[in-house]
């Protein structure tokens, strides 16, 4: 009996002692188990329902543990702008010790940890990305051309019902095709084909449960596992982007640069006497990232687009009596235009609010100690910005629950400008790089499309599901349309 009583204490003084212990003036949370932390508080295949029910039990500001990790979730407008914003470089740095970072060897802008490499090759992208908004080549026109493709392909479909899941994923990953590489391919094209199946392969890696467990406990990266197989696809992903980098090499005119890599390449050699953090592995992992952050969020976001337009016609009817208006016999649509469209800018801005497509951003860490919300965070804690909080909040939209372009209409029917709770695109120092090309692609391609077709729900495709799945993007359930060309 004795010995019985003895083991259970023991066992007992091992638990608390394993049992995860919040510091001092921490956000309060569950309690965590030991080893796994949280792990029975949030659903792997969808933590966001789990994440809401945290949020109204302990605040918009919480901690939760992953494994023996503290995070803090951050909730709702007022302290996700205090965090990403008003306090921005306190909460800007990433968490460099996780699976995502080993994979990407802990480069390239979207994942490196602030500091001054990061900060050097941020402001050459954004750079970069704005130069390419003006001249010849610019990020306008070859948006504009890659959609002639689509026009010739719903052309030649037109009464029929067709997916539209390859045709735009094809879109958004030809636009980044041609900006970083400065080329495109069809989509059944054997190179984009394996590369988009070897980062899926990643990507898929990365949000499943081997990640997970590599998160948490730090003795199984030596072990052979599933999770091996990112890295195998890492070193194929690089023996595919590394000769088209020598391409450019070889045949780049210096100072007449065609693409992205051709920048880079400038700039390299720019900085080639000086003590400067780019190089070849960097180019790649940016070539890469960019390639991931491109495409994902854009198609997702117009799967979401045309499944609400063809299952509210009367908002694609509005949206097409505007453009008719506007544009008349007008040959090219511009990206200036929208100033003109205050309806379709709602529903690009309200398809943006509903399909919440990176909801709980890419994770933060704090740079230093210090406060959110009166609560004390230390330096290197694993921030989550639930932005998906803000993107439905109470109190900041019309319509929080439903899909709703009057959400960005006043009443006189004109676009106002967004809330502080619209950040489909993050805030602060680590907004995306990306927003103006994704903002031109969504008007443009939508526009086009809209002005010569018309989007059918199909009659025997049942009711619309609007449930989104989650990943590491969100988009909705695999839908088909009927396209008819428009007569008018």
């Amino acid at each position: 009996m004795f010995v019985s009583v003895l083991l259970l204490g023991i066992c007992i003084f091992i638990i608390l002692q394993l049992k995860s212990r919040r510091p001092k003036n921490f956000p309060p949370g569950p309690t965590a188990l030991p080893l796994i932390g949280n792990m029975l508080n949030l659903s792997p295949d969808n933590p966001l329902k789990d994440m809401e029910k945290l949020r109204g039990r302990y605040g918009n500001v919480y901690s939760v543990y992953i494994g023996h990790r503290a995070a803090v979730v951050v909730c709702g407008t007022k302290a996700l702008k205090e965090a990403l914003v008003n306090k921005g470089v306190d909460f800007a740095g990433r968490p460099q010790d996780m699976f995502m970072n080993d994979v990407t060897e802990r480069r390239g802008v979207v994942l490196a940890d602030y500091g001054p490499s990061w900060k050097e090759h941020r402001r050459f992208a954004l750079m970069t990305m704005r130069n390419f908004g003006m001249g010849k080549k610019s990020m306008e026109e070859r948006v504009q051309g890659e959609i002639q493709y689509t026009v010739e392909y719903l052309g030649k479909n037109s009464g029929k019902t067709l997916s539209p899941h390859v045709m735009f994923h094809s879109i958004a990953s030809n636009v980044v095709c041609q900006v970083v590489y400065g080329r495109r391919y069809e989509h059944d094209d054997e190179f984009i084909t394996r590369f988009v199946s070897t980062i899926d392969d990643v990507n898929k890696t990365i949000n499943g449960p081997w990640a997970f467990l590599y998160d948490c406990f730090h003795f199984v990266r030596y072990l052979p596992l599933p999770f091996t197989r990112a890295f195998k696809a890492r070193a194929t992903v690089k023996s595919m982007l590394y000769p088209i980098i020598e391409e450019h090499k070889k045949n780049r005119v210096p100072g007449d640069p065609q693409d992205f890599i051709d920048c880079y390449l400038d700039e390299l050699e720019k900085r080639s006497n000086n003590d400067t953090s780019f190089c070849s592995e960097e180019l790649f992992m940016f070539c890469l990232m960019m390639y991931g952050a491109g495409t994902d969020t854009v198609s997702n976001t117009l799967l979401t687009a045309f499944l609400y337009l063809m299952t509210k016609p009367h908002v694609q009817e509005r949206c097409q009596e505007e453009i008719d208006r506007v544009l008349e016999d007008k040959d090219l649509i511009a990206f200036e235009d929208r100033h003109n469209m205050p309806y379709v800018q709602a529903v690009i801005h309200e398809v943006q609010r509903i399909g919440d497509v990176v909801p709980l951003s890419v994770f933060h860490a704090t740079t230093k100690d210090t406060e959110l919300m009166g609560y004390s965070i230390p330096k290197g804690t694993l921030i989550i910005p639930n932005l998906s909080s803000a993107l439905s909040e109470e109190g900041q939209w019309k319509f929080p629950h439903e899909f709703n372009p009057e959400n960005f209409l006043n009443d006189k029917g004109e676009f106002v400008k967004p809330p502080d709770a619209f950040l489909p695109f993050s805030a602060g120092p680590r907004f995306c790089l990306g927003e103006g090309l994704a903002r031109m692609e969504l008007f443009l391609i939508l526009v086009n499309l809209l002005r010569k077709f018309r989007f059918i729900w199909p009659e025997d495709a049942g009711e619309p599901d609007y449930e989104l799945e989650f990943g590491i993007t969100v988009a909705p359930k695999p839908y088909n349309m009927k396209v008819e060309l428009r007569t008018t």
